[in-house]
């Protein structure tokens, strides 16, 4: 339920819990992987010694886990979470949306910001391309840790793949070929190329996305002051007038 706040304030609950902690768990992770992506990368010039560089990787793998737990949580709380976090209001599509956008785009024409309890018209564009580049790096983290340092969930089909034989299977460590058929190992690593690929360009387009969006809130914020950032802590917003969302069914 909505509650005054003052005369010309009205609190709307917008983010659910499971919303919130999503987000800033996915910040602090994207961060993490951020800042050992870039040691790994830079490993040569850090002076990274091979055990240094396992250990990055093996720790990337670590922070990632969490990271894809997080998202997976989140694009399944997308079916069952409240009205604002489900994929209709995320997901730029219907002629509903096109009405929005194209009120919201009025908006800022005419200086005059329209509010909207969910996300609004422009950050749909922004969070719908967000998860698709969080997902592909899920995705393509996971093949490439169990390629690199043979970790969970693909490491051991792997290490299977990359082995002289079964019996073999318990030598094959990062970074080793003790027990590795080589034709094998290069067949992985062909394999493993463009998910490598991939990886290392969304991590270029998802940097971006992320300053995008952190601009985009800022002048949000600036621009509509209805407490975009601190309903990211408090899961509500505040309008002078009832949101153009809210009343959807």
């Amino acid at each position: 339920m909505k509650r005054q706040m003052a005369r010309t304030l009205t609190e709307y609950p917008v983010w659910d819990r499971m919303v919130r902690w999503f987000h800033w768990i996915n910040v602090l992770s994207v961060i993490g992987l951020i800042a050992i992506g870039v040691a790994i990368m830079n490993s040569k010039a850090l002076g990274v010694t091979t055990e240094g560089k396992i250990l990055l990787k093996t720790w990337h793998v670590y922070v990632g886990y969490v990271f894809v737990i997080n998202l997976a949580v989140r694009l399944f709380w997308s079916f069952i979470g409240n009205r604002f976090s489900r994929w209709a209001a995320i997901l730029p599509l219907g002629q509903k949306y096109k009405q929005q956008r194209q009120l919201y785009l009025d908006s800022i024409n005419e200086g005059k910001p329209v509010g909207f309890a969910g996300h609004n018209p422009l950050a749909r564009l922004m969070v719908t391309l967000l998860f698709i580049l969080l997902t592909t790096q899920a995705v393509t983290g996971l093949v490439l840790g169990g390629t690199d340092v043979y970790m969970p969930p693909f490491g051991d089909s792997f290490k299977a793949w990359v082995a002289e034989s079964p019996q073999t299977e318990a030598l094959v460590q990062p970074y080793s070929k003790d027990g590795v058929n080589e034709a094998a190992y290069q067949q992985m690593r062909d394999f493993r190329s463009p998910f490598k690929e991939i990886h290392e360009i969304v991590f270029w387009v998802l940097s971006l996305a992320i300053i995008l969006h952190i601009l985009g809130v800022v002048y949000s914020e600036l621009r509509e002051r209805n407490g975009l950032v601190s309903a990211m802590f408090t899961g509500k917003k505040v309008f002078k007038d009832s949101p153009v969302d809210w009343d959807e069914d």
